[in-house]
């Protein structure tokens, strides 16, 4: 919901930074590279305690993978692009909960019910998305959700810095994700019927 409807607000810093990318020679796929090493460190970072860290590293990485797409549609988008993109986001969201997981293991239970949520969540957005005519602003039809990137990113944040509630986070997170899931899927079955 917010990548879709806060995007008008913070464009102009993502079109300054990617001009000033593209100006010191980075590709977008460079920076999607660079977005996927700092954003994997972040499971680590949580692992040995560095909660305040991870979150930092988290969201760079976040900017950086926002910002790799205005840098692409700047110059060249390419499809292997959006393949690296789509794919290094979700190694950097198992690295969370991989680290939350290892770091609170009474959690693991509902970390791996948040990851197959995630799992089902996408599917259908992927599908959704390789099946549609629809084209917007990215390579492929965005369906926008309740449970976007940043959407995540804040559940993950509070994850990370309140751990002592981590259990009922997730559900929440869980149950978000759910919803966003059939939300795309009642979606998908009136713009593809």
């Amino acid at each position: 919901m917010l990548d879709t409807h806060a995007r008008k607000y913070v464009q102009p810093i993502m079109d300054r930074t990617a001009d000033v990318l593209l100006r010191v020679g980075l590709t977008a796929n460079q920076v999607t590279t660079i977005s996927f090493i700092i954003g994997v460190t972040s499971g680590l970072f949580i692992y040995l305690d560095q909660f305040v860290i991870a979150v930092v590293v988290l969201w760079l990485s976040g900017f950086l993978d926002a910002v790799d797409g205005t840098m692409a549609r700047k110059t060249k988008p390419s499809s292997f692009g959006t393949i690296l993109d789509v794919s290094f986001d979700r190694v950097v969201e198992v690295s969370v909960i991989l680290g939350l997981a290892f770091r609170f293991p009474d959690s693991m239970w509902a970390l791996l019910l948040l990851s197959t949520s995630i799992i089902f969540a996408m599917t259908i957005f992927l599908t959704v998305g390789a099946v549609s005519e629809k084209k917007g602003i990215k390579s492929f039809y965005y369906q926008a959700g309740a449970a976007e990137r940043t959407e995540g990113f804040i559940l993950f944040t509070a994850m990370i810095l309140f751990h002592d509630v981590l259990t009922l986070l997730t559900l929440v997170f869980l149950a978000i994700e759910l919803f966003t899931a059939f939300q795309r899927l009642a979606e998908a079955k009136r713009i593809l019927d």
